[in-house]
């Protein structure tokens, strides 16, 4: 992925998220030499990123750590096909943290997921900072094509602090 490209990621990820749920530029950008983590990303026809999706592939299952729309086009499926297209890639579960559903944006975001069939499991979790001197942030799993109790996402849970949160 040349500058640029990983630029227009960056900016719509920046758009779309706080920053205590992306990384620096740099930490970010780093990523993309980890042979686990990915970005699927949909142009426009001036060649231009107007949406990706930010995922590690691992072993026993998929994560989706971002997935964004260019803010300027958000509302016209382009999130919805992104995503479809992506679990439908393969059988391993898939999972995603969500803020909790404590208003209205964060409830159509749950809903967002729901409809495409994923399900809000209900058991404690924190994601590590992504940043230097952010603290904890507290979020729900949700997970794809069923639940997970807490015993069952636990080995995810250790992949995800030890691989994608650098936790040792």
């Amino acid at each position: 992925m040349n500058e640029h490209d990983f630029s227009e990621i960056y900016a719509i990820m920046e758009a779309s998220f706080p920053a205590s749920e992306c990384r620096t530029f740099d930490s970010q950008k780093a990523l993309l030499k980890h042979p686990s983590y990915h970005i699927i990303t949909e142009k426009n026809e001036q060649d231009k990123t107007i949406a990706f999706l930010a995922c590690w592939e691992f072993t026993q299952f998929r994560f989706v750590e971002h997935i964004a729309v260019d803010q300027g086009i958000r509302g016209g499926g382009l999130g919805k096909k992104l995503m479809i297209r992506y679990i439908s890639e393969s059988d391993k579960p898939v999972v995603l943290e969500v803020e909790p559903p404590v208003d209205e944006w964060t409830q159509r975001r749950i809903g967002f997921y729901e409809r495409l069939g994923f399900h809000l499991n209900h058991f404690e979790y924190v994601q590590p900072p992504l940043r230097e001197g952010q603290a904890d942030l507290r979020l729900q799993i949700m997970s794809y094509p069923g639940t997970l109790d807490e015993q069952a996402f636990a080995p995810f849970k250790e992949i995800l602090y030890t691989e994608v949160y650098g936790l040792k």
